[in-house]
């Protein structure tokens, strides 16, 4: 439909006692305006008026989705008199601060509260992620159930699910007679509310991608109001005093869905790894302003939920009955814990083109160590295919992996077993040359704690005390680590 206007024409000739002439224009006016929309970047949270295929704030490809814009306000911050994200305090040189450690809460999760750092921190803001069906919210509820056991008041915020449904997961985990508070709710302002009048010690939010506020007018999910929501629950924990665990989604590369600010304001991120077919489960912190990074809790899932492993070597160690090629043992450090991990290499006839796949280990780094092999040690491997698998699904990121891998690759090419208890380990560089290792001390005491009785290390890396029940074979270079592979084997 269409309105019209009427417009008076110009009448100045017109003669005594006529009528002034009146024009008639049609205008089309749209009988449901359309909200202005921008493009926000899902990793920075910049914006663009229109789609761009790289975000010009951060460079990121195919991150630029379409959101509404915010109505311009009146002026007035919405934030004022609002506690900021850390506690003010007067202006005071650093050294007349006192520097008093944090008091910790532990979760009654020995490897949980390894990750964190000894427990949670009161105030503290943790991230998890992980991909769905992992177990997180399996793990929060076990362990807000260990905390409620101990006196603690705990809140379980949930946006996914109803109350119901938690009580039916509460009940399959073994958990019957628990006093954890339930809410589920998605409104940001309810759940500010909650927290301020039930005044929990630890509170988990299921999880931030669902949570929405009023004064936004974007879905929940999006960049503005996950932001915006995780701002006001930061706040509130830093204010209140109470500890707060958010669960967020992940994308489909495996990182946590929602702008990259996200991580910057919690105070830890937690990441679950693990094949979901598999019963074995990482926990991993990337970042922990109370604790030590790059720690890993591993857990087994249950029937009655996720356990603890104390042995955690045991899952990365296949159990051969005899030794076979193609198979060394390494031990690589995660955060503190030294743990003893099995090298596969399958050498196999190739093609005109031959493959170089690696699973759990760098493959630019493995096509640098088939180079160094070649050139130092005449071990040729350029017609073959070379397989290399990190076992029980572990990513090993340390070059402390190299004299591993170099000897699984030349044990399986030749078809001949390591020795029995036999383990190296060591960063090997473009010049042949096999550099120590940090903290080898502690790598080896692990290996003779679980019987190992023959290693390979560098030089540097040799103890000046002999180890009880260990072997111990210094190496300079790869021609030496391989002299004594063939004299072993």
């Amino acid at each position: 439909m269409h309105q019209g206007s009427l417009i008076l024409a110009s009448c100045t000739q017109a003669p005594s006692g006529a009528k002034a002439l009146v024009a008639y224009r049609p205008t089309y006016t749209c009988p449901m305006a359309k909200d202005k929309t921008h493009f926000s970047c899902s990793d920075c949270g910049g914006t663009t008026p229109k789609w761009l295929g790289k975000c010009p704030h951060c460079g990121a490809w195919n991150s630029l989705v379409e959101a509404v814009a915010e109505p311009a306000g009146t002026g007035k911050n919405r934030f004022a008199g609002r506690p900021g994200l850390a506690p003010s305090a007067e202006l005071r040189p650093l050294s007349q601060i006192e520097a008093s450690d944090f008091e910790r809460t532990p979760t009654g999760h020995e490897e949980l509260d390894r990750v964190l750092g000894g427990g949670i921190v009161e105030g503290g803001v943790v991230l998890i992620g992980g991909d769905p069906g992992i177990g997180k919210s399996t793990l929060l509820l076990q362990a807000l159930d260990s905390l409620q056991r101990q006196g603690q008041k705990t809140l379980y915020i949930t946006g996914e699910e109803s109350g119901a449904q938690v009580a039916l997961r509460a009940r399959r985990l073994g958990l019957d007679g628990s006093m954890v508070q339930v809410l589920a709710e998605t409104q940001l302002e309810k759940m500010l509310a909650v927290l301020q009048s039930a005044q929990p010690t630890v509170a988990v939010i299921d999880s931030i991608q669902t949570v929405y506020s009023d004064q936004l007018t974007s879905a929940p999910g999006s960049v503005a109001q996950v932001r915006e929501c995780a701002a006001h629950l930061t706040r509130a924990a830093k204010s209140d005093g109470v500890s707060i665990i958010l669960v967020g989604h992940v994308t489909k590369e495996g990182a946590l869905a929602g702008p990259r600010v996200l991580e910057h304001m919690v105070d830890t991120v937690l990441y679950f790894e693990g094949d979901t077919h598999s019963s074995f489960r990482l926990v991993r912190a990337i970042k922990n302003r109370f604790g030590a990074v790059n720690e890993i809790g591993v857990f087994a899932m249950t029937e009655k939920g996720l356990k603890g492993v104390s042995n955690p070597s045991a899952i990365f160690l296949s159990q051969h009955a005899e030794p076979v090629p193609g198979s060394c043992v390494m031990v690589t450090l995660e955060g503190t814990r030294p743990l003893l991990v099995e090298i596969q290499a399958l050498v196999d006839s190739g093609g005109p083109s031959p493959r170089r796949l690696s699973v759990g280990l760098d493959r630019d780094r493995l096509a640098m160590l088939l180079a160094v092999l070649h050139r130092h040690a005449g071990v040729a491997c350029s017609d073959q295919d070379v397989f290399v698998n990190a076992v029980g699904g572990v990513r090993i990121t340390e070059p402390a992996a190299d004299l591993a891998v170099m000897l699984a690759i030349a044990s399986s090419l030749r078809g001949r077993a390591l020795p029995k208890g036999f383990l190296a380990f060591g960063e090997v560089g473009l010049a042949g040359e096999v550099r120590p290792a940090p903290r080898g001390q502690e790598r080896l005491k692990e290996a003779a704690k679980l019987g190992f009785s023959v290693a390979v290390v560098p030089k540097a890396n040799a103890p000046k005390k002999p180890i009880e029940g260990l072997s111990i074979h210094p190496v300079e270079r790869v021609e030496q680590a391989l002299e004594v592979f063939r004299t072993l084997s």
